[in-house]
């Protein structure tokens, strides 16, 4: 095989090659962790890139026109886009989860004016949130979340489906989006309510305290004994947050896959 054969068969499969690319560059931008300010771009192109090479072989390349520079090839890039900002934004949606339950506890604890810039998450956060935020992100590690995030969240994407499917199956993937949504609030709850019900008990204490012995100051005494509780009851609860949030990972993942499974299986019976 000549030279310029060679490069021309390279050259063949550089728009499919550039569609894999870019999804994995869209979920990198939207997945926890990396998608932080804290990481260079060009070190996020070069993950992108790696990855793409990795899994083109077993990519399912769309059997639309892949000519570069046409509406069609076009098209096909802000699709690949979209499946990896989907896969990024809904484990970003469950590692909310724990961000959101330190949020939910740190004004009754008396930390609610605390908030700080977080540079994981980008936003401002209370100290509780940022906190378990850094908890959640040791937690993540330590479980292999990356690697089930390039395995089960991309490498069985590119597996599974492309923008095709995605747009004929969008129905299943608006209620796992919507489901996630709701899921977030219900398990931030979960984490916090026993910090959250038990600092609930102690102001009414303090309260009915206050109203027995008028001559307690109840603002000086009554911050440092919620914060004293809140820092027992986070020691004793942290085995129960990280085994929560274990599951919450493990359960989005099997959800991502559930997905590919119920798209590639009705497009295919459709067909």
């Amino acid at each position: 095989m000549s030279g310029g054969s060679i490069i021309e068969e390279i050259m063949g499969y550089g728009p499919a090659f550039l569609l894999i690319a870019v999804r994995a560059l869209a979920m990198i931008e939207t997945a926890p962790l990396l998608s932080s300010d804290a990481i260079p771009q060009t070190a996020k192109l070069g993950l992108a890139g790696f990855t793409a090479y990795i899994t083109f072989p077993s990519a399912q390349i769309s059997t639309w026109d892949l000519t570069p520079y046409t509406l069609t090839f076009i098209f096909l890039i802000i699709g690949e886009g979209i499946i990896g900002i989907i896969i990024g934004f809904f484990l970003t949606i469950i590692f909310s989860a724990f961000t959101t339950a330190g949020q939910f506890f740190s004004l009754q604890m008396g930390f609610g004016a605390s908030e700080t810039f977080d540079p994981l998450s980008q936003i401002e956060n209370p100290l509780m949130g940022q906190y378990l935020n850094l908890v959640a992100m040791l937690v993540f590690l330590s479980i292999g979340g990356f690697r089930e995030l390039f395995i089960t969240g991309f490498w069985h994407s590119v597996q599974s489906i492309n923008i095709v499917n995605l747009i004929e199956g969008r129905e299943a993937v608006i209620t796992m989006m919507l489901k996630g949504l709701s899921q977030l609030f219900l398990d931030a709850i979960i984490i916090s309510m026993p910090i959250l019900g038990t600092l609930f008990l102690t102001s009414l204490t303090t309260g009915l305290i206050s109203k027995a012995a008028p001559q307690i100051n109840i603002l000086s005494e009554g911050f440092p004994i919620s914060i004293t509780v809140a820092f027992i009851l986070i020691f004793a609860t942290l085995p129960f947050m990280v085994d929560t949030f274990s599951r919450l990972v493990d359960t989005g993942f099997r959800t991502l896959e559930t997905l590919y499974i119920h798209i590639g299986g009705q497009i295919g019976g459709s067909q």
